[in-house]
């Protein structure tokens, strides 16, 4: 599906040109030397573009507020947008910025071809590249700042197969619910947890069921698609959503069956909803990626470009259609159950515990020691 999508794509420059542009960041088209006003009247600063808003929070809410105040700290000016779905608004967006001055563009595609389309202009002007979160296949970004997304499916198989084993379900059917054929990080995750699924089908402890991608994350068509299976295989008794946002829709449909809690469903992004799944158990698991390090990391590289300054960093991954080397920078994801789930909540603050502690989950909080609610010996002797 991939390749079919990208194949109208031109293909994009390999390793070494990939290197050669970033080693022309000195030079960064527009950009004065005194790093104020450009030839273009625009003003120097670094250029961010965002996806949307849909198929994650973090993208209106997380990622723009870290990376902000990662710019601020080092007194670097930066402009932020949105493109809310819109392939031809990113195009634009990026566009705009490339010719009004921004002396490094970070970008988080909506898809390749699009995201290309920004890159290959921005190349044109010298303008050093950084993608962010996803890569763009064939897109020659000058680097990539993301997390293990093979490690991410990973985490989310070995979850389910924990969740399944505790619950002593025998042989359950497995419905996989994939996140955009867009994305080239869905694709990742996929590859990530069909290792060990395909492992427990092969071994006739798991059978698998159906397995379907969702447009663009979309919730609703995650909600469509998982009823659609439900009614085909009824005995689902697990699903892998690839993300909160497709959990908590598979979940919803599984409430209407009264299935909710007895039929494990996976996520990721440790969202609010997630963790509020989390406390109630519908959800068995997610997955916490610290967008606050992979928006601080992807700003010291920024700042650094930004400063003509050339950025050391010595992992590389192959973008699989061009086969070029993408210098890159990769995070560590982590698993977060109900045993970990401070993690998130007391230790990051990445959902605060007053936004999760309130109304139904109170309760729920204080049973499971969230935040500020700590067990206390008394408790642990009750719940004996």
């Amino acid at each position: 599906m991939r390749k079919k999508l990208l194949a109208i794509a031109a293909v994009g420059l390999m390793a070494s040109a990939t290197m050669t542009a970033c080693d022309d960041s000195g030079d960064t088209g527009d950009a004065s030397s005194d790093s104020g006003s450009t030839s273009g009247g625009g003003k120097a600063r670094v250029g961010v573009i965002l996806p949307d808003t849909q198929s994650s929070k973090r993208w209106g809410n997380d990622d723009p507020k870290y990376l902000k105040a990662a710019f601020d700290a080092a007194d670097v000016p930066v402009e932020i947008q949105n493109a809310q779905g819109d392939r031809a608004k990113f195009q634009q967006i990026g566009e705009s910025m490339i010719n009004s001055g921004v002396k490094v563009l970070i970008i988080a595609n909506l898809d390749s071809i699009s995201g290309k389309a920004v890159l290959d202009k921005a190349r044109a002007k010298k303008i050093p590249t950084i993608d962010y979160d996803r890569l763009t296949l064939n897109g020659g970004a000058n680097y990539y700042v993301s997390f293990d997304n093979n490690k991410v499916g990973n985490l989310q198989a070995y979850g389910l197969i924990k969740c399944l084993e505790t619950k002593g379900v025998q042989n359950p059917v497995i419905a996989q619910l994939n996140g955009s054929p867009s994305d080239n990080n869905a694709h990742l995750f996929k590859e990530g947890y069909e290792v060990p699924l395909n492992d427990k089908y092969d071994s006739a402890e798991f059978t698998k069921g159906p397995d379907q991608w969702v447009p663009d994350w979309d919730p609703k068509e995650a909600t469509r698609i998982f009823e659609q299976m439900l009614e085909q295989a009824p005995k689902i008794r697990g699903v892998l959503a690839a993300n909160d946002g497709i959990g908590d829709a598979v979940i919803k449909v599984l409430r209407k069956k009264k299935l909710n809690g007895v039929v494990p469903v996976t996520g990721q992004d440790a969202t609010l909803e997630g963790l509020q799944n989390l406390l109630t158990g519908e959800q068995c698991m997610t997955v916490y990626k610290a967008v606050e390090l992979e928006a601080v990391n992807a700003a010291n590289l920024a700042v650094k470009l930004y400063k003509n300054e050339k950025p050391a960093v010595t992992n590389t991954i192959k973008d699989p259609e061009s086969g070029g080397y993408v210098p890159f920078v990769s995070l560590p994801p982590l698993a977060i159950t109900l045993k970990n789930i401070n993690k998130v909540v007391a230790e990051d603050k990445y959902v605060p515990q007053a936004d999760l502690c309130k109304g139904k989950y109170l309760a729920l909080c204080r049973e499971h020691g969230v935040g500020t609610f700590v067990k206390t010996d008394a408790d642990e002797d009750e719940n004996r």
